[in-house]
């Protein structure tokens, strides 16, 4: 918006298509499920590596703000989707007692690529142009997850997972709703904080630099919090640790990030909810797993 880079872009086409990219890697679940189902683990998430890397591509020759949608919002989405799905069970497959760590510490792999890439990203879209900012993302994020396939192994042939795409008997289940209910709500502040907070730290007076430093520091209270909430979370219990960190993160929203005016004290908050924020990931699969 602040270098015309699509004259005719607005403020909402830039936000609809960040969540339009989230939105679609979690839509696909079900038709996912069921690929998986009769794939493997593997090829569902090699098709994703393909319609990822060529969303980054693709996304890099854009001249219209409708080139975006395509690539960066729904190419990028699906094939987020191809790739996220197919994976999340597998830690469940191999951890018993330790599972909420264990999905902490890969969690936090989000945090620490977010870390590098706020800080990454930037600099090459001042310094080699952002064309060549989203191609070498492509370049990253393709070797990066092609690696992930090679090493990835299920359990599917001893844990024998039913792999449903969508059982909507599930849905009158009181519990259920209530899981889902708490899901989507705490998915809607996550991605509104996510989204949001870059942004809000150039509406204090931050520099660019400075508001991609914020988002930096989210990312990196999460590499730091989400293997803490994943060991408490083992200790104590999966739905009471999950409760007291999204009350605790709606807190911090009112007593700090309202009334945050200065760049310490924006600091601060992304440090403190990005270590509490999203823990939807680290316990709503073994929440189902205990429920189903």
């Amino acid at each position: 918006l602040a270098t015309s880079t699509f004259p005719s872009a607005t403020s909402i086409d830039y936000a609809f298509i960040g969540v339009l990219q989230f939105a679609l890697s979690l839509i696909i679940a079900p038709p996912v499920t069921f690929v998986v189902r009769k794939l493997g683990t593997q090829i569902p998430m090699l098709i994703g590596i393909l319609l990822q890397t060529a969303g980054f591509i693709s996304a890099s020759y854009a001249s219209q703000v409708w080139h975006l949608y395509l690539s960066q919002g729904v190419l990028i989405g699906i094939g987020l989707g191809f790739i996220f799905v197919p994976c999340t069970p597998i830690l469940s497959q191999w951890f018993n007692k330790k599972r909420s760590l264990a999905m902490g510490i890969s969690s936090a792999g989000s945090g620490v690529g977010g870390l590098l890439f706020s800080f990454g990203i930037q600099a090459m879209i001042d310094n080699i142009s952002l064309s060549w900012s989203f191609r070498t993302t492509a370049i990253i994020c393709g070797v990066m997850n092609l690696l992930s396939v090679a090493l990835i192994r299920n359990r599917n042939h001893a844990v024998k997972p039913p792999q449903l795409g969508f059982d909507t008997k599930l849905l009158v289940r009181y519990d259920v709703f209530l899981l889902l209910a708490w899901g989507f709500m705490s998915m809607l502040g996550y991605i509104t904080l996510l989204y949001s907070l870059p942004d809000f730290s150039a509406s204090i007076g931050l520099n660019t630099s400075q508001a991609a430093a914020i988002s930096a520091y989210l990312n990196l209270g999460t590499a730091l919090g989400r293997p803490m909430a994943g060991f408490v979370s083992d200790k104590l219990g999966r739905i009471e640790v999950a409760g007291v960190l999204t009350a605790f993160c709606g807190v911090l929203c009112f007593a700090i990030w309202i009334p945050a005016k200065s760049y310490g004290v924006a600091i601060l908050f992304a440090i403190m909810s990005g270590a509490v924020v999203g823990v939807f990931w680290m316990v709503s699969y073994f929440l189902l797993i205990s429920l189903f």
